[in-house]
C-alpha cells in the first residue's frame, strides 16, 4: 500500500530543515569586481552629461546608445542620479524614449545639479557600483532553482518528458500547449508529459523566495491561486487529469504567513496541486500521484 503524501502544511514544524539556501557573496570582496565592470559605464555615463544640455536630452542620448547592456546599466545609473521614481523598466524601453520625456522630463533633476553631484563623487564610485553590482545576479537564485528542479525530475522520472527553459529563456505559454486556450499568454515555467509525449501530467511554476513578506507576499501567492484556479477549471471542463506543482524555496518561506499560504493553496483542489521546496520533491512528486 503506497504511503499517504504529507502535505505541505505537515512540514511547517520543521521548515527550516526543508528550505535551500542559495550561496550568496561576501561585502567587500566583491568591490573590486563591481569597480573594474561598473566603471566604463561611469565613464560613459560622465561623458553623456557633459554634453547633454538638459536632463530631457541627456535621457535621449541615454537611449541611443546600441549596445543594451550598457543601455540597461545607464538607465539604472539615470534613475538614481536624474530620476529616482521612474522605474530602470520605462526607462530601457529605446523605442518609447521620447513618449517618457514628455510624460516624466519635467520631473528630471536638471541637468547642472546632476552635473555637480556626479563630479563630487570619486570614479568608479565604490558606493555605486555595489549597488548596480546587485542586479548582476538578479534571477540567478530562480534560475539555479529551475535548472536542480529539472536535474532531479529527470533523475526521477527518466522516461517522463519535462518541456521548459532550464535556466533563463522564454517561459512556456499555454497558448501554445492548449490551442483553445482561454489565457493563451498565461506563463508557466514547465510543463511535464507523460512516456507517449502528448499527454500532460502537470504543468509547474518555479521560484525562489529570499526575503519576501507584505504586499510581496500577498501578490505572489494570490497570483499562484488564480493561476491554479484557472489551468484547473480548464483541465476539468476539458476532462484532462492534469495537477498542478509549484515549486518553491528559500528563506522567504519562513516569513509572514507564506507558509500557511501556501498551504491553503495546496489544500484548494482536492489532490490536484503539490507546493513543494526542492527537498521534498522525491516524496511529493511521484508517479502515484502524477497518474491518480
Amino acid at each position: 500500500m503506497a504511503r499517504k503524501r504529507r502535505a505541505f502544511a505537515e512540514f511547517k514544524e520543521d521548515g527550516h530543515n526543508w528550505i535551500t539556501l542559495a550561496s550568496g557573496e561576501y561585502y567587500p570582496d566583491t568591490l573590486e569586481d563591481a569597480c573594474l565592470l561598473y566603471q566604463p559605464v561611469l565613464t560613459m555615463f560622465g561623458q553623456l552629461l557633459k554634453s547633454s544640455e538638459s536632463s530631457q536630452r541627456f535621457f535621449l542620448m541615454i537611449a541611443e546608445v546600441a549596445e543594451p547592456w550598457m543601455r540597461i546599466q545607464l538607465a539604472r545609473v539615470f534613475k538614481r542620479y536624474v530620476s529616482p521614481s521612474t522605474s530602470v523598466e520605462m526607462l530601457k524601453r529605446k523605442t518609447r524614449a521620447e513618449e517618457i520625456v514628455d510624460r516624466f522630463g519635467d520631473k528630471f533633476r536638471p541637468i547642472n545639479e546632476v552635473q555637480a553631484a556626479f563630479t563630487s563623487r570619486p570614479l568608479p564610485d565604490e558606493a555605486l557600483c555595489a549597488l548596480l553590482w546587485e542586479y548582476k545576479d538578479r534571477g540567478k537564485s530562480g534560475y539555479d532553482l529551475t535548472e536542480r528542479l529539472f536535474d532531479m525530475i529527470n533523475s526521477h522520472f527518466p522516461e517522463l518528458q519535462l518541456k521548459g527553459p532550464k535556466r533563463a529563456g522564454l517561459d512556456i505559454r499555454l497558448g501554445e500547449v492548449f490551442d483553445d486556450y482561454p489565457y493563451p499568454n498565461r506563463p508557466v515555467d514547465f510543463v511535464l508529459y507523460d512516456t507517449n509525449g502528448k499527454d500532460i501530467l502537470a504543468i509547474g511554476l518555479a521560484r525562489y523566495d529570499g526575503d519576501r513578506g507584505g504586499a510581496q507576499e500577498d501578490d505572489r501567492t494570490g497570483g499562484y491561486r488564480n493561476a491554479a484556479n484557472e489551468i484547473l477549471s480548464y483541465a476539468e471542463s476539458h476532462n484532462l487529469n492534469i495537477k498542478v506543482i509549484f515549486i518553491n524555496d528559500g528563506p522567504g518561506l519562513l516569513l509572514g504567513s507564506m507558509w500557511d499560504d501556501y498551504a491553503r493553496l495546496e489544500e484548494s483542489w482536492q489532490d490536484k496541486i503539490a507546493v513543494a521546496t526542492l527537498r521534498m520533491v522525491p516524496e511529493k512528486i511521484t508517479y502515484e500521484w502524477l497518474r491518480s
